[in-house]
């Protein structure tokens, strides 16, 4: 179970059986504001301008009433989500709380849609990090949410798939806000395999031994300073059906990252326990996929060590072998994550997929580039560059995508090995690495996403609280469901 959801019951009924007894919202759109009984003085108080995510309760109501903004526009499922948050976070001190929010939302997308979004807005919202905390604090007293969806909505099955989502994307936040000292490389597998067996998926696990036997010399090279044990997790979903296509998502799994003997500073190492984010993705996104069973077969591999400057690490100069033949020269140690993936993308090549998606925390230089709310994508197939982007835009995880300049290949010319791990340039790193990685997919339909930004956040927004964000799980599930 994920750290911590704080709802204890959320209830469907059909919009005939509309219960008044409980504290309700209103959802207020633009043109509604003279109509909430309320003086323009307070509405300027509070800055209620019914925008989405914005939310204010109203003075002199019985039962109290809460008025959700929803913007002028229609809203997407992302509105909706960030919409139930608010309702979330203006009601948790009460006990309970009626809301109309799927019903009026349903319109414009559809009943379905639009509950499983408040669902998974409200379940989101409450989600809280406290497992290392001696004594946690209780944050809400809302134990009880009836949500009022149009009639016809077979709201048992809907409540289930989003309960099923929301607690993927809290099992990523968990394992991305766990400290290093509590995630090594080997617990971050064992938590892999806990999800495999426990949602009917294939399981492998390979150890050190079973990584030199496969040639696994990135991730080999990479763990080489350190006292922990690497691992590799495959985790295997198959439709009971004849299955339409393989998909196979690739997650960075670096536990810690001290930059190896090229040793970061203070402020570049203490963040670094999210440096596993992208593992923690394809580990959340595979709970998903499991539950929603789609016609799909779907292979997560997740290449997990830590990064250490130990007496046995891996020097700058060295060369190392990669699992599909060819050598790098390791000019930086801190240029590691890319080092474990070229092993993860030659062995999804060997799986023949017709898509390969890697998930990691790659370059600051794509947080440089796009700030903390973008993942940078880049691919070597115009169609599956597309496809994910259509699958981000509806699972409202932005992306934005950046070019593989043929030209900037030279960089990674090496005298001693295939090719070097950096680029020769001060510039482009984002861009470098891409190129990097796409030496090891062949000519497999691959998009890579580097998540150093969106990863976490340091703002409560929407269904986000501090922290990690689940961010990916819910754009390879909108891919595996869709495809």
């Amino acid at each position: 179970m994920p750290n911590a959801l704080e709802i204890s019951s959320i209830t469907v009924v059909a919009s005939a059986a509309d219960d008044d007894s409980a504290a309700r919202d209103r959802p207020i759109t633009g043109n509604d504001l003279e109509t909430l009984g309320v003086s323009d003085n307070f509405l300027a108080a509070s800055g209620f301008e019914a925008k989405v995510g914005q939310a204010a309760l109203l003075p002199e109501q019985s039962p109290i009433v809460i008025a959700i903004g929803l913007g002028t526009d229609e809203p997407s499922a992302a509105d909706i989500r960030t919409a139930a948050s608010a309702l979330w976070r203006a009601c948790a001190q009460l006990e309970s709380v009626t809301t109309l929010l799927p019903l009026i939302a349903a319109p414009a997308l559809g009943a379905e849609v639009a509950l499983q979004a408040v669902i998974e807005g409200l379940l989101l919202a409450s989600y809280r990090f406290d497992e290392l905390k001696g004594s946690p604090e209780a944050t809400s007293q809302l134990n009880q949410v009836t949500l009022v969806a149009p009639d016809g909505v077979d709201g048992d099955l809907v409540l289930a798939r989003a309960g099923a989502t929301a607690e993927a994307i809290a099992l990523t936040r968990d394992l991305v806000n766990r400290p290093g000292g509590s995630l090594t490389a080997t617990q971050l597998a064992d938590e892999a395999v806990a999800v495999g067996e426990s949602s009917g998926l294939e399981v492998e696990l390979w150890d050190r031994e079973r990584l030199a036997q496969e040639g696994c010399g990135g991730i080999l090279g990479v763990n080489a300073g350190s006292s922990e044990e690497p691992r590799l997790v495959r985790l295997t979903w198959r439709p009971e059906d004849e299955s339409r296509a393989t998909l196979h998502l690739v997650g960075k799994g670096i536990t810690f990252d001290t930059g190896g003997l090229n040793l970061k500073t203070f402020e570049g190492m203490k963040e670094m326990k999210i440096d596993m984010g992208g593992a923690a993705a394809v580990i959340g996104a595979m709970k998903a996929i499991a539950a929603h069973s789609p016609d799909v077969t779907v292979i997560g591999t997740c290449c997990c060590t830590d990064n250490q400057p130990g007496p046995t690490a891996t020097k700058p100069g060295d060369v190392l072998h990669i699992r599909n033949g060819k050598t790098v020269e390791v000019l930086n140690t801190d240029a590691e994550g890319r080092l474990v993936l070229a092993d993860g993308l030659s062995l999804a090549t060997e799986d023949q997929p017709d898509l390969i998606i890697d998930l990691a925390t790659l370059t600051g230089a794509c947080l440089v580039a796009l700030g903390q709310r973008y993942a940078g994508l880049m691919g070597n197939d115009e169609q599956a560059i597309s496809r994910v982007q259509t699958a981000a835009r509806q699972a409202g995880e932005r992306v934005w995508h950046l070019p593989l300049p043929t030209e900037y290949r030279k960089q990674l010319d090496s005298q001693t090995a295939d090719l070097s791990n950096i680029g020769s340039g001060r510039f482009g790193g984002t861009l470098i690495a891409g190129l990097f990685l796409q030496e090891f997919v062949g000519d497999t339909p691959w998009v890579h996403l580097d998540i150093a930004g969106p990863v976490t956040t340091d703002e409560i927004e929407g269904e986000f609280t501090k922290g990690a964000t689940g961010f990916g799980v819910r754009t390879l599930l909108e891919i595996a469901t869709g495809w």
